[in-house]
């Protein structure tokens, strides 16, 4: 452990000055649910405001195009919002990417709205943790990192998507864009509220299986009926039993189905498969597909697949480590303890990971409860995640590697 220089001292000063509260209590104030898109568009423009304070370029770049299968079978065009992106000394000799996300997942019409305290220093509101304290955490440890003597070492991309909530569907081309030629990112997801990062993450991949049958009169020709809800039902059976150590599966929806009295022509079965390693991944999709063909020919049936692994797995590689042992190494200079355990939780950490850069994921201020109406934020670590932030970037400017 290497105790903070003179001149590190003065730029994590500076970081914890920065009024990251306010920051989080104004942004949050603004729904920005995924399927929110003026609540989206709002935030943005805060966003866009806020980091225009660091020198560079600030855009807001489109999102790219999405499908979704709706209940009654069809491939529909989804709507997403802009995504933020900063750009600062692109020929600088060390490279970062920052990544958050300005998305909740609560909608507009969600009873969760708005912030209230409920201790000293913890406070309950949509998105407080998950992610915009995290976002102010970013733009604290960039705007300390500018005063900072070791500045025009290092060159950064921020971005923040408007869809990691669902996938980043919309964003994945524009992160792996980002990450290329990298030497290494963060990314601000919130700690545990004890300060543990998130380590090694599985993959994750969301699949709708279409399923025509043939319907008939349900007393008087049956047996002509090809029942397509008894098929999901039986594929969503044979796709549980695929569950192990290395894979979890949730089946977690069938949209079908009507009248009693006719049997159901179509059905659609939702699934999630969260894969441990690569090659889990790849054992996934073949069983997939093989208890797919299996339902076809057992029930005479046709089924359509559509989604994808969106998430690949993120193992914990040597460079990751190394990163990781950085991060600890900060934060023991800064009298923080830092750990990391293995989670089931997927982020935009696992995109990066997937194209060769190290990445730490949950940079971000300490809290829980996330994706509840209980979620909080400890905002006392608002300042000291920003503080292992900037020490962070300003000691791999130093070292110019991982």
């Amino acid at each position: 452990m290497t105790s903070p220089t003179a001149t590190e001292t003065a730029t994590l000063e500076r970081a914890s000055d920065a009024p990251m509260l306010a920051q989080v209590e104004r942004w949050a104030a603004v729904n920005s649910g995924t399927g929110n898109l003026a609540g989206l568009k709002t935030v943005a423009g805060l966003l866009a405001d806020a980091f225009a304070a660091l020198p560079g370029e600030v855009r807001l770049v489109p999102p790219a195009p999405v499908e979704s299968v709706d209940p009654e079978g069809t491939v529909q065009a989804i709507e997403r919002g802009e995504h933020l992106h900063v750009r600062v000394r692109p020929d600088a000799p060390v490279q970062l990417l920052l990544t958050g996300h300005m998305d909740t997942v609560f909608a507009a019409d969600h009873p969760f709205q708005s912030l209230r305290w409920l201790d000293d220093g913890v406070l309950n509101g949509p998105g407080t943790a998950d992610m915009k304290g995290g976002i102010a955490v970013i733009l604290a440890a960039l705007s300390a990192l500018e005063a900072s003597p070791l500045a025009d070492r290092v060159g950064y991309d921020v971005m923040i998507n408007s869809d990691e909530e669902t996938g980043s569907h919309a964003s994945a081309a524009l992160i792996a864009a980002l990450a290329a030629g990298k030497t290494a990112a963060l990314t601000f997801e919130p700690a545990l509220a004890d300060g543990t990062l998130a380590g090694a993450r599985p993959g994750s991949g969301n699949f709708s299986i279409l399923i025509h049958g043939r319907s008939a009169h349900a007393g008087r020709n049956p047996d002509e009926g090809r029942n397509a809800l008894v098929a999901a039902a039986d594929l969503a059976l044979r796709l549980n039993a695929l569950k192990s150590l290395d894979l979890k599966v949730n089946p977690a929806k069938i949209d079908g189905g009507g009248p009693n009295n006719v049997v159901p022509d179509q059905a659609i079965l939702r699934v999630n498969l969260r894969p441990a390693s690569l090659e889990a991944m790849a054992a996934a999709e073949a069983a997939l597909r093989s208890h797919i063909a299996g339902i076809e020919r057992d029930h005479d049936v046709h089924c359509h697949l559509h989604g994808g692994f969106n998430r690949p797995p993120k193992p914990l590689d040597a460079a990751a480590t190394r990163l990781f042992e950085l991060v600890r190494e900060c934060g023991g200079a800064l009298g923080i303890d830092i750990a990391w355990k293995a989670t089931g939780g997927v982020c935009d950490g696992n995109n990066i990971a997937a194209c060769g850069i190290p990445v730490v994921d949950t940079m971000g201020p300490r809290g829980g409860a996330i994706h509840s109406a209980d979620e909080f934020l400890i905002t006392g670590s608002l300042a000291e995640r920003a503080q292992l932030s900037a020490l962070v970037m300003m000691r791999l400017a130093e070292r110019g590697t991982v």
